[in-house]
Formats: structure tokens, C-alpha cells, sequence
């Protein structure tokens, strides 16, 4: 199996710094996700080992490669019968099978009945529990892609702090003030800005720009109103924003459903780029977000993990990047991307159907 590619004339930094900043590419920035059943499903198409990820962004196209920093502290948490308990957090999960694979699921929410005290004890690991020495090697290895810092959790409030707490508590907690899920949400902030802050003290200048994430929407509605947003969201978000801006990075978050209500006061904020983009959701369609937000906001996404990528053929699929494109990368500005991870449920051929549409039809947008 073989991905047919256009000539380019661009590196992957380049092209990404360019969509950040609305200016022609030689190709539409192309990017990759994937649960762990049809990764492995898409390695084998490729002829690639099962542990070779970087081959498999090769043979994609992929130009964006995400850095970070190994934990190395000691045991801080107990083990628990039929559970993964992450030693850096405390979050616990379970292993969940269906159909066409399985998925590690939140559970048991340790902290979910815990007061101030039981919040302030929580045994959170430290930042000097991570390795820093090796990081501007991987950034120097890497240095022709687009290195960036986080992902989706980092400065994640809503669904990070309910992985220990559970949802419905952390909403409670946002709407009545609760002093000890504002303290959880704090101490969680407090250790991912500073971790972030040592991070790109080692990078350098080799850290293209830094990814975060909140889940803010359903499929038809926000999840937490405008005003709730500005009072417990913004301000804890403006403080990694903040610490990018200071380095002269480019910031993207990750927000999945109907987010673009955010979008004004995302800009507002110092927000470059928003990632997700799923397009059945409400007021999330490619015209409705190139219309409001194009020229102000770079977007990444767009291709629907719950669309054709999963129950469609691969005309159906080459239909979605091709009427994407043409709203999207017009003026610059887009990252093709999967919605979400690529789910399992997905075949391979529509995968690469949408990776090889990428790079025939992504060439020479502007």
C-alpha cells in the first residue's frame, strides 16, 4: 500500500506556520489520530510493524508531531483490583469491550464526595517528576515537522478533574463555587502550567506551538453557559495562553460539539487555531464556521469520525474532503484532520481514501 503524493515545496513546519497564519501552502497541513484497532489494522495495510508509528505518519503525510515529557516519579498510588490507576493523577479506569474493539473508560471517581482537606492531600505528582533532558533532542529530531506541545487534556477542566470527581459533581462544583472542586481544578492548572513551563524552558525555540482542550458542547447545545464560561473557564485557560504568548506561540484548542459560541471570546484570548469542528453539530458546519470565523481563527479537523469515515464507501469519502476543501482551505487557514480519533469501527480503505484525497486534492491551496 502506497499514498500517491504531490510534489511539495514546503517542510510540514512550514506548511503548518503557514495555515496558522492564513498564508498559502503547498499542500492543505495534513494530521493523524487513532484508537488503537484501526491503527494497528492501518499499520498492517502499510507493511509496517505494529510499534512503528512514525512510519505510519510517513506513509500518511502527517505533519504535525506532538512532544512531551516522561514521567519518572515514584508510586503514589495503591493498585486497585480490575483498574489501571495512572500513578501521575490517581485517575482510575476500566477496560471496556465492544464490537469492534474496546476503549479504557473512567471510573470509581476517588474524589468525587472529597472535601477541601481531602482535595489539598491528594498526592498529585510533582513537576520534578518528569524528565525535561531528553526533549530538545526529540524536537531536534523532529525539527522539519511541526512540534507541538499538549494535546486535548492540557488545560482541560470539565472533563479532566471529572475523571476524579465525576461530571455531575464537576457542574455542580462550577455552579455553586464549591471551594473544593475549584481547588481541585486549581491544583490541577498549577501542575500543568508549570510542567509547561519547563517544557518549552528545554525546547527552546523547537516548539512550533502548543495544543490545549475543553469539551464545550453537545451535539445541539453548550454544556455550560457563556457567563459560567468567562467565570471559571477563561481566566484558568488565559494563564496557559499566556505563558505560549509569551514565547511567541500559536495556540490551538481542542473543543468538541457545538463550541463556536466560545469562539469570540477564544479569540479574544489569544487563540490561533480550534481543532474538532465536528460538522453535524449545531452551528459547527464548514460554510457557517469559514463565514464567521475565517481569517480570525485557523481551523483543524473537520472530517467526521461518525460520517463516511465510518458508514460510507470511498466515493462517499473523497466527496467529504472534497466539498471540505472547498470551503475550508479557501483563503488558507485549514488542517485537514479526523473530528476525533479514528474510531475502530472505521474500514481501512475509507482511512486512506481520505488521506489520499488529502494529497490530491489538498495541493496547491491558498
Amino acid at each position: 500500500m502506497q499514498i500517491t503524493k504531490a510534489r511539495e515545496t514546503m517542510t510540514s513546519k512550514e506548511r503548518v506556520l503557514a495555515a496558522f497564519a492564513h498564508a498559502p501552502v503547498d499542500r492543505v497541513p495534513i494530521d493523524y489520530g487513532a484508537n488503537a484497532g484501526i491503527d494497528r489494522r492501518l499499520k498492517a495495510a502499510f507493511g509496517l510493524k505494529e510499534n512503528d508509528a512514525e512510519g505510519l505518519r510517513v506513509a500518511l503525510g502527517v505533519d504535525f508531531r506532538g512532544v512531551g515529557v516522561p514521567f519518572r516519579g515514584p508510586k503514589r498510588f495503591p493498585d486497585v483490583p480490575g483498574r489501571n490507576v495512572n500513578q501521575e493523577t490517581g485517575i482510575r479506569t476500566r477496560w471496556i469491550e465492544h464490537e469492534t474493539g474496546g476503549y479504557w473508560d473512567y471510573c470509581d471517581f476517588p474524589l468525587k464526595d472529597a472535601g477541601l482537606g481531602e482535595i489539598e492531600a491528594w498526592p498529585f505528582a510533582s513537576p520534578d517528576d518528569y524528565d525535561y533532558s531528553q526533549l530538545r533532542g526529540a524536537c531536534e529530531h523532529n525539527r522539519n515537522y511541526a512540534n507541538y506541545y499538549g494535546g486535548p487534556g492540557l488545560g482541560d477542566i470539565i472533563n479532566k478533574t471529572s475523571m476524579l470527581r465525576g461530571m455531575e459533581q464537576v457542574l455542580i462544583d462550577l455552579i455553586t463555587d464549591d471551594p473544593a472542586g475549584l481547588r481541585l481544578i486549581d491544583r490541577s492548572i498549577d501542575r500543568q502550567v508549570e510542567i509547561m513551563r519547563r517544557v518549552l524552558d528545554a525546547a527552546g525555540d523547537l516548539i512550533d506551538f502548543v495544543w490545549m482542550g475543553e469539551d464545550l458542547g453537545t451535539q445541539i447545545a453548550p454544556i455550560i453557559s457563556l457567563e459560567l464560561f468567562r467565570k471559571h473557564i477563561r481566566p484558568r485557560h488565559q494563564r496557559i495562553i499566556d505563558l505560549a504568548k509569551v514565547r511567541g506561540l500559536p495556540v490551538m484548542i481542542h473543543t468538541c460539539g457545538s463550541s463556536s459560541w466560545a469562539y469570540e471570546d477564544f479569540i479574544e484570548m489569544g487563540i490561533d487555531a480550534v481543532d474538532t469542528l465536528q460538522p453535524e453539530a449545531a452551528n459547527m458546519s464548514p460554510a457557517y464556521l469559514k463565514k464567521t470565523f475565517g481569517g480570525r481563527l485557523a481551523f483543524h479537523g473537520c472530517i467526521s469520525t461518525a460520517g463516511p469515515l465510518a458508514y460510507g464507501t470511498v466515493a462517499d469519502v473523497e466527496r467529504e474532503v472534497r466539498e471540505t476543501l472547498a470551503v475550508m482551505a479557501s483563503g488558507g487557514g485549514y488542517m485537514l484532520a479526523p473530528t476525533h480519533q479514528l474510531q475502530d469501527n472505521s474500514p481501512v480503505e475509507n482511512v486512506i481514501a481520505m488521506y489520499q484525497a488529502a494529497h490530491t486534492l489538498g495541493a496547491g491551496q491558498t
